[in-house]
């Protein structure tokens, strides 16, 4: 599994702080997980159910809410509609970064959310509510003893898990106002509602009036002795493992959009854009395929290696099978050779043996580890048959690159 964050703007354009959470191989599904009221995106529930669906190949984004851990804006001036509206943003950045979600998970007044949002998110084929509340004026009863206070001052300080927040009038009149009954009956998509019945903050009777307002396909699991946090280890566990089984009925692979006709005739490599996201590419090389892409943070979907990535793969390989033919000519003992680059620019002037001397230059660092029973010259040799590497003698001479167009 790798691990990215990044940022995306939420309602009101402040940035909110996002991760994703990938498999190794090629997502066949994108999940977009909201978290609980006043909770971050990485509480544990919400982590453990991103690692198990990216263990059946479904890449989540989970994000905090404006105001909220990592992301920008004032708590304080948010509401349940803001929520909403950040899930649709996220939803929107997702489309156009990675790919519109599939699945859609929510957690306490998260699962609300969804259930709101959904409905402005044409590619959800299914949803998940934990532990949410039928109507999100269910959280009315957690500051009955500031009411009077919110009423007449127009905001009040509320202890809610430990921690003070500001709470508002507006935010109590905007979850008055809000009701999902109808955003159930026109859901459209396969349901899942899991909720434990000794759930002491949001009650089993809340899991009951969401199930029965939703058509079918839908689907309820109880989480037997679990919190309203999902927080022991082996609730969160649990509930992770059957989510990602119940999910992966509903979820379709993610098509890439290759045209098929595109091939590569011998010594011709073909690049073409995917479709998956604005970056990625589908490379043919005769008979092999393979992939390049950029890091989520910079607008890709870390599909695949960066360009430059490629252009040090091919050098480095290109580094190691010279290494290797001129030891085995030699019948030397190299056991084995490794290969190390890194790619970055640095002025010209803090190179001494360059020839160009004004602005940046491109600087490729090779480290090259020899493994084996060599001395001293034969590994200065190795080192020097290196740089006759047909890749890197290309790199340091001219090239010229001809472009035209096709047809």
């Amino acid at each position: 599994m790798r691990t990215e964050k990044f940022e995306f703007p939420g309602h009101s354009g402040e940035m909110l702080a996002a991760r994703l959470d990938a498999p190794d191989q090629v997502p066949r599904a994108y999940a977009l997980f909201a978290h609980c009221f006043t909770c971050t995106k990485d509480i544990y529930a919400a982590s453990r159910i991103s690692r198990a669906l990216t263990e059946t190949g479904i890449a989540v984004v989970r994000f905090d809410f404006t105001g909220l851990g990592h992301s920008e804006g004032e708590f304080a001036n948010t509401n349940f509609s803001s929520n909403v509206e950040d899930l649709v943003a996220a939803a929107d950045h997702m489309r156009g970064a990675l790919a519109a979600p599939h699945l859609i998970i929510g957690h306490s007044l998260g699962g609300a959310a969804v259930l709101a949002a959904v409905g402005k998110i044409d590619e959800v084929k299914a949803v998940v509510t934990i532990g949410a509340p039928a109507e999100p004026a269910h959280l009315a009863h957690m500051f009955t003893d500031s009411a009077e206070e919110i009423e007449t001052a127009g905001e009040a300080n509320v202890l809610l898990a430990g921690r003070e927040f500001t709470i508002k009038k507006q935010f109590l009149d905007d979850i008055a106002e809000q009701s999902l009954s109808e955003c159930l009956a026109k859901l459209g998509r396969a349901l899942l509602v899991m909720h434990s019945p000794i759930d002491n903050t949001v009650g089993i009777e809340n899991a009951a009036a969401i199930f029965a307002a939703a058509k079918h396909p839908k689907s309820f699991i109880s989480l037997d002795d679990a919190d309203h946090l999902v927080s022991d280890k082996a609730d969160a566990e649990y509930a992770a493992n059957v989510l990602a089984s119940w999910a992966s009925r509903y979820i379709p692979a993610y098509e890439v959009s290759v045209d098929a006709g595109v091939t590569a005739a011998e010594g011709e490599v073909v690049v073409s854009e995917t479709g998956e996201n604005p970056f990625a590419q589908a490379i043919s090389a005769g008979v092999h395929s393979l992939r390049a892409d950029e890091p989520v943070k910079i607008g890709g979907g870390n599909t695949g290696p960066t360009p430059y990535d490629l252009l040090l793969s091919g050098l480095g390989a290109c580094t190691s099978m010279t290494i290797r033919m001129y030891a085995d000519r030699k019948k030397w003992p190299l056991e084995r050779a490794v290969v190390r680059l890194k790619h970055d620019k640095i002025h010209a002037d803090d190179c001494a043996d360059c020839e160009t001397k004004d602005g940046r230059i491109d600087r490729i660092e090779r480290t090259i580890e020899l493994t084996g029973d060599l001395d001293d010259e034969q590994r200065a040799r190795l080192l020097e048959i290196a740089d006759k590497c047909p890749v890197h003698r290309t790199l340091e001479s001219e090239v010229k690159v001809e472009t035209v167009l096709a047809g």
